[in-house]
């Protein structure tokens, strides 16, 4: 089942963070199973011209690409739309206003005011129907990153705004947000976690949060996360990495 289908269904999506420039990284990670890859353009080497072909290598793998934008502008939207991400996820949200922003700058008319382009990779360098191209972007994915206090208590109007899919909460911001910075498994931040869930979901959003363990992923996926991004490409080669030589050094001692 494709990344759309299992959103649509209200299922649970799971795929890492990449900060590596390598597309046979992206493309290998593709092939494990991972149902999307954050191409990361806001920390990290990465820049358009190489995220281009790591979005190759996520749709060779059957992967969803998606580019989290380094801030919430318009030639930083447009430029990784127009690259073929499937979807944008953009950080550093905190009012309606900004997420409206983020919307006009993802969208073309009649949803927004993205800029004009079909000579681009997502429109097949112009071999596309142009109006079929302007129709059908609009269906890219837009995922809006809340961040600090301000955003948590405009949850309500920010999940107002029309064209938004994902809400990512970051369970640090969260906690940082809540006066129990790090605690990411305190009773506060987990209650608001489930109040800000119920919400979205009452607005058919779905929700998204990151981790990098299997038991906080877990406990995610149980409060009614659906959006899970687990981990960082090179945290998990170094994650296993380490596993690995750990268990063959104290074998050879």
């Amino acid at each position: 089942m494709s990344f759309e289908e299992k959103l649509k269904n209200k299922e649970v999506v799971i795929g890492p963070f990449s900060k590596t420039s390598d597309a046979g990284m992206i493309e290998a990670m593709g092939y494990a199973g991972f149902d999307f890859i954050i191409i990361d353009l806001e920390h990290g080497p990465n820049d358009v011209l190489n995220a281009q072909n790591l979005v190759r290598a996520a749709e060779i793998s059957n992967t969803f690409p998606i580019i989290r934008v380094a801030e919430n502008g318009p030639t930083e939207i447009g430029k990784a739309l127009d690259i073929g991400a499937k979807g944008v996820q953009v950080p550093q949200i905190t009012n309606a206003s900004e997420a409206q922003q983020a919307v006009q700058y993802a969208k073309f008319a009649p949803l927004g005011m993205r800029g004009v382009c079909r000579f681009v990779r997502a429109a097949a360098y112009s071999n596309t129907d142009r109006f079929e191209y302007f129709k059908s972007a609009n269906d890219n994915y837009l995922i809006l990153q809340l961040e600090g206090a301000e955003a948590i208590q405009n949850v309500d109007e920010i999940i107002e705004v029309e064209g938004v899919d994902v809400i990512f909460i970051g369970p640090y911001d969260l906690s940082q947000a809540l006066g129990v910075s790090g605690q990411i498994n305190h009773p506060l931040v987990l209650e608001e976690m489930k109040v800000i869930i119920d919400k979205c979901r009452t607005k058919g959003l779905a929700t998204g949060v990151f981790t990098d363990n299997l038991k906080d992923a877990k406990s995610w996926i149980q409060l009614g996360v659906n959006y899970i991004s687990y981990s960082v490409d090179v945290g998990i080669i170094q994650e296993a990495s380490k596993a690995i030589f750990q268990e063959l050094n104290s074998y050879s001692e």
